[in-house]
């Protein structure tokens, strides 16, 4: 993981140089931008592990350039930085595509853990799993990474192929949001369970017309059922 590179996206010099100097401790090359148009500019000409991107910035803003970089189908992992320690900004993220969201001001330590788990998923991409699961018309294949539901192949990203492999694996149990952020993310528990909703809300619409739902248990957390 270490040696591989890291895009920040943030118009604060202080902001570039303290999270440049903690991800380069961890061996992580690292090139900056400072405003949206660049950030693009940088994705598609160094083709990053994983780009850190904050909210807040001149030309494009980081949803702007989130959505962008997911229209063009280009699934580079995403760390959106909000300014505020609010829902919808997160949320809005989320929806866009992204990975996941740190709020400013932040602990360094914490942001280099985060890039760490989301990248620790992405290499998951590559690994071989196990057998396929069937549930009712549902088929995971971790070895594939593809999902199928009767006859159709599920769009799914990374994350929430991660979450519905979490949910099937423990199926028919209920696992808390704590509990999927440490499965299906890889996390530690930081307190952002809004990331888990926001993608079991995803996972759901893919699922529709199946037999296989997520269920929620009111004050525990989610299952999956057929």
């Amino acid at each position: 993981m270490p040696s591989e590179l890291v895009l920040l996206v943030d118009d604060e010099p202080s902001i570039l140089q303290l999270a440049r100097m903690y991800l380069e401790r961890e061996n992580f090359r690292v090139q900056g931008a400072k405003d949206g148009e660049a950030a693009l500019e940088a994705v598609n000409k160094l083709h990053p592990a994983l780009v850190v991107l904050d909210v807040m910035l001149p030309k494009l803003d980081g949803f702007e350039v989130c959505k962008r970089l997911r229209a063009a189908s280009n699934d580079v992992a995403i760390l959106m930085l909000t300014a505020r320690d609010e829902d919808v900004d997160k949320i809005i993220g989320l929806e866009l595509g992204a990975d996941d969201y740190l709020t400013k001001p932040f602990n360094p330590r914490e942001l280099v853990a985060r890039v760490k788990a989301i990248l620790r998923r992405s290499d998951g991409k590559t690994q071989i799993g196990g057998k396929p699961i069937h549930l009712g018309d549902l088929t995971i294949d971790p070895a594939s990474r593809e999902v199928r539901l009767a006859s159709r192949t599920l769009d799914l990203r990374t994350q929430e192929f991660d979450l519905l492999l979490t949910l099937a694996e423990h199926r028919g149990l209920v696992l808390s949001r704590e509990q999927l952020l440490q499965k299906a993310w890889g996390f530690d528990f930081y307190g952002q369970t809004r990331t888990v909703d926001v993608h079991i809300a995803h996972l759901r619409k893919k699922l529709e017309g199946g037999t296989v739902k997520i269920e929620t248990v009111t004050g525990v957390g989610y299952k999956l059922v057929t």
